[in-house]
């Protein structure tokens, strides 16, 4: 039996980023993939990194073998992986043998605790999987490893049956386990079941508890900190809650909470820092589209659109914004709408290092062209370069580096068989010389902006440092049907900085002209006052 401290534990982040993470839909890690996260973990500061599962492919065994040759600061890795089969003795089971072989001073170990699984999934007797989950164990700590049982189903199984999710855990802790982690594998548990089974466990299990929750209910986060409220000590989860199905619980929600809401140290705050770096380092790695409205470390979640929001943030943060967003590596946004009203326009000037009081006859004309404009269509909440552009325009402050004299596409398909070929042709003035200039491309909008670059390159050179980075097309009134106007928005990059613009017209190739213009104006124009 356990009465628990009296005082609070110390917590430990466990990330499964690089194994339950790499299990979602769309995401594949490489070797090398998987050494750079597990090296940006490190430098968050979590405790556990999970590497993979060396039994189960050859990708995990290669990053088990190359992870060791590299210092970690503070991460300890961890090797995941099954008890051993039924038909198989400890020391001739493939899985345990790969476990040793990937030479991790830490194995998690896990095993069945819902008899609906080891009747109907494995097909063995209740009796036959306790010895399944002891022996494992046992046979791992007389190889000096040090081990932490994953319970998978628990709160399922103790829900059906909880003397023998209970069993399940004794036979673990007397085997050898470290650490009991509590899984709620199909993420179906509400928050005030985790809690009070959590507390009920916790009277039985003597050793210290974990928690690893699946966002199938969108309780994910939600569970795992009730069941730090409850005594867990240990919490597993993703960064940016990548993971199967659902995925699993968000350390990036998680860890702020934890740190900010309930003043519980885990990384610190100087770490702590660094969260929204790191999760957008692991959204690139893993080729995902970052999540703009995700909390804490989203590009949105501390935006602001909304005038009144606007005028007050400005006044005091604190009345439109819970945390100040520098403690998790976030900033304050002000985007730019109809609704933003002179207060959000004076604050954008400002972030241009431009100086525009709120009685600049300018400004009134500057808040009528923006709602004309976003009643046609345009939209720059994505598109800020095309804002910024704008504002300089409206106080005599940019000078354009190009003029258009005229463009022409020619898309041709020559047999039924063979793709398209698309050749576009631009002539621009600069200064006082024109030049006419034609490209191919994989499509129109490519052959565009080949045959524009390659016009103005020769004028400026530094234009060979952009890429175009991503193009979305968004269809405005889809009752018009192909004559629809549609909004086209870009997102360039250097190797410094990336930038968003925006096109809106009824033809997608002219609409397609104006984002890619701005971009290159964007970038050639200077960014002083």
């Amino acid at each position: 039996m356990r009465d628990g401290n009296k005082s609070e534990p110390h917590l430990e982040v466990y990330d499964t980023t690089l194994r339950d993470g790499a299990q979602a839909e769309d995401v594949s890690f490489s070797v090398d993939d998987k050494v750079r996260v597990a090296q940006k973990l490190d430098e968050l500061g979590v405790h556990y990194i999970e590497g993979g599962w060396p039994g189960a492919n050859p990708k995990d065994i290669e990053f088990f073998r190359i992870i060791k040759t590299i210092p970690f600061k503070h991460a300890t890795v961890v090797a995941f992986g099954a008890t051993r089969k039924a038909s198989n003795p400890v020391q001739k089971d493939p899985n345990l043998q790969a476990l040793l072989a990937a030479e991790t001073e830490t194995i998690t170990l896990f095993g069945k605790s819902w008899n609906l699984h080891v009747t109907d999934a494995l097909g063995i007797t209740l009796a036959k999987n306790l010895e399944l989950i002891g022996d494992s164990i046992a046979y791992l700590k007389d190889k000096r490893r040090r081990v932490f049982y994953d319970a998978e189903h628990f709160f399922d199984g103790y829900k059906a049956d909880p003397d023998y999710a209970l069993e399940t855990l004794r036979r673990a802790v007397e085997a050898g386990a470290e650490r009991v982690i509590l899984c709620d594998t199909n993420g179906g548990t509400m928050p005030w079941e985790i809690r009070d089974i959590c507390k009920a466990v916790k009277q039985h299990c003597v050793v210290s508890l974990g928690i690893h929750a699946h966002n199938d209910t969108e309780m994910a986060v939600a569970n795992s900190l009730v069941a730090i409220e409850a005594g867990i000590v240990q919490v597993q989860g993703t960064i940016n809650g990548i993971g199967e199905r659902c995925g699993n619980a968000n350390l990036c929600s998680i860890v702020p909470n934890l740190e900010l809401k309930m003043k519980r140290s885990v990384l610190g705050e100087k770490r702590l820092r660094h969260l929204r770096e790191v999760s957008g380092f692991v959204s690139e790695i893993a080729n995902l589209m970052p999540n703009k409205h995700q909390p804490y470390v989203g590009d949105a979640a501390f935006a602001h659109k909304g005038g009144v929001h606007i005028h007050a943030v400005q006044k005091n943060p604190a009345t439109y914004e819970h945390i100040i967003p520098e403690k998790v590596g976030n900033r304050q946004r002000m985007l730019v709408s109809d609704y933003s009203g002179r207060s959000g326009l004076v604050g954008k000037a400002e972030d241009y290092g431009l100086k525009l009081s709120k009685d600049n006859p300018k400004l009134q004309e500057l808040v009528a062209t923006l709602k004309d404009l976003e009643s046609e269509g345009y939209q720059f909440e994505g598109a800020e370069g095309s804002f910024e552009l704008l504002l300089r325009k409206a106080v005599g402050k940019h000078k354009p580096s190009f003029e258009l004299l005229g463009f022409r596409i020619i898309v041709e398909k020559r047999h039924a068989k063979e793709p398209s070929i698309s050749e576009a042709t631009v002539m621009v003035k600069v200064g006082d010389v024109i030049e006419h200039t034609a490209a191919v491309g994989a499509g129109p909008v490519n052959a565009l902006d080949h045959a524009l670059r390659k016009a103005l390159e020769k004028f400026y050179p530094q234009l060979a440092e952009v890429k175009l980075l991503d193009y979305k097309v968004r269809v405005l009134a889809a009752t018009q049907g192909t004559a629809a106007k549609v909004r086209v928005l870009l997102e360039s990059g250097d190797h410094k900085e990336k930038w968003g613009t925006v096109g809106v017209s009824e033809n997608i190739m002219e609409a397609s002209w104006q984002a890619l213009a701005d971009s290159i104006e964007y970038k050639l124009m200077p960014h002083e006052p």
